[in-house]
């Protein structure tokens, strides 16, 4: 299969790398002349995942038109934020028929959207070409070939299939699903448990509040999927518990972990944010409070991450605001 990757942080580079090792032609594109040059003359993304090389079978261009041309599959890894723009320029090279697979996390601030609806929006794609592409699986794992399994998510059929068997190979495993909104809000909401989690390693909170913080975290984030359409099986599957103790484990290489963990250690939001990398969780902690609120939905550990990055609580008065809500019975949803 003849697969664009559109997007050429870390993870594009590492879903890039793994398709042209499963047997696949890979165009990735980059806005970064830096990363289209250095993939040229040195065989690596100079900005991400810099000590890999690019293996053959795997080319690099700035030129998006370029990219897409001949892809049977479109990968699209931009940052869900700066989702629109890319698309927009995407629109008129898009090739009749080729699946758009989702790879992106998050939701976006402004609209409230989710991936599926914000492509819908500006592509004016037929529903049954979207896939969304989720589950736990670090990006430097990725690269490096261990085991991974993650889940792709779209209306089923012959086309997925084709994707489930061109995008698994001994080292990544992907099952199919049919619950595109379940598995993409489950994909963007873990992120703000893991900032949660990181708060409470940087506070030394203990592993007891982080195994209770996980459990209630799990708690709210399924309650608010189902609200918004999704089946609750998802949050217990790769998309959601799977990504969710990937990203919220000790040692983990989570970009919102680290940024929890640096809020707890009492560092500035502005100075946390200041690198190239992206931590989808910040946005999508804003979205997603306010998406419980429209939507009456109890969300007391994201309501709470949220006023920690807004400034309007310190993180060791949130976790007495936590402890010291009001006692009830243990519900699942």
């Amino acid at each position: 299969m003849r697969i664009a990757v559109i997007g050429a942080g870390s993870w594009g580079t590492a879903l890039a790398i793994h398709f042209a090792r499963a047997g696949c032609g890979v165009t990735l594109w980059a806005r970064e002349a830096e990363i289209v040059e250095g993939a040229r003359t040195r065989r690596r993304n100079p900005l991400f995942l810099a000590d890999f090389d690019l293996p053959p079978g795997l080319t690099v261009t700035g030129d998006i038109a370029h990219a897409v041309a001949e892809a049977e599959a479109v990968v699209f890894v931009v940052p869900v934020q700066f989702a629109r723009a890319v698309l927009r320029e995407l629109r008129p090279h898009v090739p009749a028929g080729a699946p758009l697979v989702s790879a992106s996390k998050g939701i976006e601030v402004a609209s409230l959207a989710r991936m599926d609806e914000i492509v819908t929006a500006e592509l004016g794609l037929a529903p049954e070409r979207f896939v969304a592409l989720s589950g736990p699986s670090f990006a430097r794992e990725v690269a490096q070939g261990r085991p991974t399994a993650a889940v792709l998510a779209g209306p089923g059929g012959s086309s997925l299939n084709a994707l489930q068997r061109s995008f698994s190979n001994g080292a990544f495993r992907f099952y199919t699903a049919s619950d595109v909104v379940g598995v993409e809000l489950a994909g963007a909401l873990k992120n703000v448990v893991a900032i949660a989690a990181g708060i409470a390693e940087g506070l030394e909170l203990g592993q007891n509040a982080t195994a209770a913080l996980l459990t209630r975290g799990l708690h709210e984030i399924a309650r608010l999927g189902v609200r918004l359409g999704g089946r609750e099986e998802t949050f217990r599957g790769l998309a959601g518990m799977g990504d969710l103790v990937l990203t919220c484990s000790p040692g983990s290489l989570s970009r919102n972990r680290s940024v929890g963990e640096r809020l707890g250690h009492g560092e500035r939001l502005p100075d946390i944010l200041a690198g190239r990398e992206v931590a989808e969780g910040v946005p999508t902690t804003r979205a997603a409070a306010e998406l419980a609120r429209r939507n009456g939905v109890e969300m007391p550990v994201t309501f709470t991450v949220e006023a920690i990055l807004d400034g309007r609580l310190a993180p060791r008065e949130a976790v007495t605001a936590l402890m010291t809500r009001s006692l009830k019975e243990e519900s699942i949803l």
